[in-house]
């Protein structure tokens, strides 16, 4: 069974921050591209960041840029969203999902194939 799992959301002070992280499990992420989502109560769906399979490139909402940063371990099937300078508008649940392919260049208007069930950030003093 693929599956994604995400984990180290929380609740945490404005300017504070986390780590998110999605580990893959039936598969190997090594060939796949990675994106963050998150979905605030009331609000579409809102793509964070993605990093491309093969070359690690990245991509940023200006949302985010210069705040978050997304990673990966393919030695640890995992990847990591570091969230600095948090603010209350950052509170959503996150999300982690798979794409096969887009070796040098992720983009977050495509679909994805698989979903991790998702991980509550709250953004709150």
């Amino acid at each position: 069974q693929l599956q994604l799992v995400e984990s180290g959301g929380g609740l945490v002070q404005p300017g504070g921050s986390l780590r998110l992280s999605c580990a893959a499990s039936g598969f190997t992420l090594d060939y796949y591209a990675i994106g963050w989502f998150r979905q605030a109560p009331g609000k579409e769906r809102e793509g964070v960041s993605c990093i491309s399979s093969s070359d690690g490139s990245t991509y940023y909402a200006d949302s985010v840029k210069g705040r978050f940063t997304i990673s990966r371990d393919n030695a640890k099937n995992t990847v990591y969203l570091q969230m600095n300078s948090l603010k209350p508008e950052d509170t959503a649940v996150y999300y982690c999902a798979a794409r096969i392919g887009m070796s040098r260049r992720c983009v977050l208007s495509v679909e994805y194939d698989i979903w991790g069930q998702g991980t509550q950030v709250t953004v709150s003093s």
